[in-house]
């Protein structure tokens, strides 16, 4: 189960890998996009963390 919206890049190229050479009808098509829509607003985005983002901007600023 997901906890998350977002993925890392290597396990988004392993699915797309996968799922390649695939056909599909239309009304197949439709129907997986219908419980996707519904799939994905019941999963959150990941929260931002303040503390690392502040952390970073000012180490950045120090090097200049």
């Amino acid at each position: 189960m997901r906890l998350y919206r977002q993925m890392n890049d290597k396990s988004k190229l392993r699915i797309s890998n996968r799922l390649k050479g695939r056909s599909l009808t239309d009304s197949h098509k439709q129907a997986i996009s219908n419980s996707m829509k519904a799939y994905w607003k019941t999963i959150p985005d990941k929260p931002v963390d303040k503390n690392n983002e502040s952390k970073n901007t000012e180490s950045n600023e120090e090097s200049m």
